[in-house]
């Protein structure tokens, strides 16, 4: 997965998946669980807008295994 690839290379990756279980098998550090697998980022603006609010901050938590957050509603 690239995101656990990239992580290796030292840089912070959050990954938006609505398969969390599958990310965090391969490793994974940062998990957004998303609404649903045909659309992660959601159908609307809003939707979107709080999805990547909510990754954008987790770039800045510190984890030291696997975390999955869920998206406030």
């Amino acid at each position: 997965m690239l995101a656990k690839e990239i992580e290796r290379a030292g840089i912070t990756t959050v990954f938006v998946t609505a398969l969390p279980t599958i990310a965090s098998m391969i490793g994974v550090n940062r998990i957004v669980h998303a609404p649903a697998i045909t659309h992660p980022f959601g159908l609307d603006l809003e939707e979107r807008r709080r999805i990547v609010e909510r990754a954008l901050a987790l770039l800045e938590e510190p984890v030291e295994e696997t975390t999955v957050w869920e998206v406030a509603a």
